[in-house]
């Protein structure tokens, strides 16, 4: 029982921390006059500190029972990366014009789709799946879908974002916007896309986070098997892996490209706080795996869970609740009625082995 309630209480801290991260996030890049880069650096500066450095000085204080292992080494790596091109992937959606009102529950109506799948094929346990998980899978997709289709339009930071870095330099110069592009063009390097592609871009990147975030569990739950149950170890190489994507080759780029915006206080604080929000939905993951969660059924519910949270935190900061559509309310049951059921109905490739309360690590990678 003990274990249940802890796989419960990682799962919700998941949620919670992965349903704040787009929000927060976009506030960061706003804050930078609509930068990619910088925001990107600072999400892997948070998970240098929370997912390399803490883990780093605990295992070596404290230590922890299993070892590493070049195979979890790789697959926890791996996963890293995932998630770092994902977190990517949502900087980017947002840059062109996305508003994290959809493209958040866009990414996590996609992602259980290809965790469960990948998780599947991994386990062989495409027969044991009954139609009531598939069910519980298509309310999950079908309740995203709908708070994407009935979503409210923001008329506060979402449609100030539209005009990116130039409604700043207007009001600073008390010209028109048209004449601030006019001058700045030909001084900076702005591959912006006409304002009709900007659709285009921001689906493309919110399909590669959704496959992206998608295999980041499955990956990750492997990488963690191979370290026989090690919590530190995976979470450390996931740090290592956002450190390398989200801040070294970020870092380097700037240097040779003159991307809009500027590092600022409240920018960078709101960029670190939503990748701190990741580094924690990490460890949330990693931890619901330790007490006996398996991908197929705790993926779901965080991508079901997540958007919920999401949607309701960019309301309030808008002050738009008042503005939801019934059918947006009744797209937020759907998606938690289809998580509760994957979580019920989830298959299970090997019989449960016998709970050891003293050795939650085994528990969690016996199956």
């Amino acid at each position: 029982m003990k274990s249940f309630a802890a796989l419960l209480l990682f799962i919700a801290l998941a949620m919670l921390s992965w349903g704040v991260y787009g929000p927060v996030l976009n506030w960061g890049k706003q804050d930078m006059a609509g930068s990619a880069l910088r925001p990107f650096i600072c999400v892997g500066l948070a998970y240098f500190a929370i997912a390399v450095v803490t883990p780093g000085v605990l295992l070596r204080l404290v230590g922890e029972a299993g070892h590493w292992s070049t195979t979890g080494i790789i697959w926890s790596v791996a996963a890293g990366a995932a998630g770092a091109i994902g977190a990517l992937g949502i900087i980017l959606a947002l840059a062109f014009g996305g508003s994290p009102l959809y493209v958040m529950p866009l990414v996590f109506g996609g992602a259980p789709v290809v965790n469960t799948f990948l998780t599947m094929y991994w386990s062989k346990s495409f027969r044991q799946v009954s139609p009531i998980f598939i069910a519980g899978l298509i309310l999950v997709i079908v309740g995203a879908v709908t708070v994407l289709v009935f979503r409210p339009a923001l008329h506060g930071p979402a449609k100030a974002h539209a005009a990116d870095v130039k409604s700043p330099d207007a009001k600073a110069t008390d010209t028109p916007a048209t004449d601030v592009k006019t001058t700045d063009a030909p001084a900076k390097v702005q591959p912006t896309p006409p304002a009709e592609h900007h659709w285009m871009y921001v689906t493309l990147f919110t399909a590669m986070t959704a496959l992206s975030w998608g295999v980041y569990g499955p990956t990750l739950h492997r990488g963690q098997m191979a370290m026989a149950g090690s919590r530190l170890r995976p979470f450390l190489c996931v740090g290592l892996a956002y450190f390398l994507i989200a801040v070294i080759v970020p870092s380097l780029l700037l240097l040779q490209w003159h991307e809009q915006g500027e590092f600022t206080f409240s920018g960078t604080m709101w960029s670190l706080a939503g990748g701190a929000a990741g580094a924690l939905g990490a460890l949330g993951i990693i931890m619901a795996f330790t007490f006996g969660g398996k991908p197929i059924f705790v993926m779901p519910l965080v991508f079901g869970g997540a958007p919920v949270i999401n949607t309701f935190v960019s309301l309030l900061a808008a002050g738009e609740v008042d503005s939801l559509h019934p059918m947006f309310y009744a797209g937020l049951i759907v998606v938690a009625a289809g998580a509760v059921t994957v979580l019920i109905f989830a298959p299970k490739a090997h019989a449960p082995h016998p709970a050891k309360h003293e050795e939650p690590a085994a528990e969690a990678v016996s199956g």
